[in-house]
């Protein structure tokens, strides 16, 4: 039985960095011609980076946006956060500081940050010499209070670290701030740094396939009630479901991709779209994605491989896997009340879908 819809949470504002390049544009235009983004020659990293596929943002683009100014002990992670966060909130409707917030998914912070500052400890002579400046780089929720700081927002400030699924539960806490009425709008995303200690972690697991790229990235979404904004609504995202089902991700993911669609009062024949998590190298993740998918719509849908352009981002998978889909739907024009469905599987057993409505009319 559907259940009756209730209400919806508006994107008004999106700002994403990825290796493709700043804004949905440039996202929309690698996913259309298939190419990958922004890659470092092997050459220049080979004495740090494991031997394969690596996605970078453009160091250039990023300090274009923010200056110099300011940045001296701010860690790439969070550089990434508040240039995606500044672009979310431009040309919106100026709003109470107090009454606006940030949601950032993070599953670690910044584990470059993270292992250096340890590293220290363990090779520098006593006292050790931890440079003071860069220790607050290893707090988890550093980057989301930075880029409060940055955009002077006093409102609801929390850091959600849940693996893949941090964007999504990110927007799971952010539905619930608005309805109680603790917030009016925040900005809400996931990030994720390109490090070596993480892309030799990857490698070394032996959970990415080959020809799977690690990246880097970061997406912020402005959410406010759908009911109440003044602001020009891009989508609306009536449900957002997660949960953790071990080993049996297929049937999780399709219960829990039922479960949201109910919520949203979809009916599963009318879902254009999916945004999926797994590269489609990774056989083994892609497949029970895909399984999971088919059995809740009752057909295999038109699908979108963010991380085949961008690479494997990890915390911040669920927000480029959003912003995809809203940049291919600028260039597909589907029209309002198109629906699209941006799922989500970890390795760890959890699962998470978002529902998502075109609403650009």
């Amino acid at each position: 039985m559907t259940a009756v819809a209730t209400a919806s949470l508006a994107v008004t504002g999106c700002g994403v960095v990825s290796s493709a390049g700043l804004g949905l544009d440039a996202l929309g235009d690698r996913l259309l011609d298939g190419k990958p983004g922004h890659t470092v020659p092997t050459a220049d990293i080979v004495a740090e980076f494991p031997p394969r596929p690596l996605r970078v943002v453009s160091d250039e683009e990023v300090l274009a946006e923010l200056g110099k100014r300011g940045l001296r002990y701010v860690d790439r992670l969070t550089t990434l956060g508040m240039v995606a966060s500044g672009m979310a909130l431009a040309g919106l409707e100026e709003g109470d500081p107090a009454d606006t917030g940030v949601v950032l998914g993070t599953a670690t912070g910044s584990i470059r940050s993270i292992t250096e500052v340890a590293r220290d400890t363990l090779v520098q002579d006593k006292p050790y010499l931890i440079h003071p400046g860069r220790f607050p780089n290893t707090v988890l929720n550093s980057a989301a209070g930075q880029i409060a700081i940055r955009n002077k927002l006093r409102g609801v400030n929390a850091t959600v670290a849940s693996g893949k699924l941090s964007t999504l539960s990110a927007v799971r806490y952010a539905d619930t701030a608005i309805r109680l009425g603790r917030v009016t709008r925040l900005v809400v995303g996931g990030v994720e740094e390109l490090s070596p200690p993480m892309a030799w972690a990857w490698h070394l697991a032996g959970d990415l396939g080959e020809q799977t790229a690690v990246g880097e990235g970061c997406a912020m979404f402005v959410l406010e009630d759908a009911a109440t904004t003044n602001n020009r609504v891009l989508a609306e995202i009536p449900a957002c479901e997660v949960g953790f089902h071990g080993r049996a991700l297929a049937d999780g993911l399709a219960a829990c991709a039922t479960r949201a669609l109910a919520k949203a009062g979809v009916d599963a024949a009318d879902v254009a779209t999916v945004s999926l998590s797994a590269p489609s190298t990774d056989s083994a993740l892609s497949h029970a994605e895909r399984r999971g998918v088919e059995a809740a719509l009752g057909r295999t849908p038109a699908t979108v491989n963010v991380v085949d352009v961008v690479g494997e981002c990890y915390s911040a998978s669920g927000a480029l896997q959003l912003a995809g889909l809203l940049a291919l739907w600028r260039r597909w024009t589907p029209g309002d009340g198109a629906v699209g469905l941006v799922t989500s599987v970890g390795r760890d057993g959890n699962v998470g879908c978002l529902v998502v409505r075109d609403r650009r009319a």
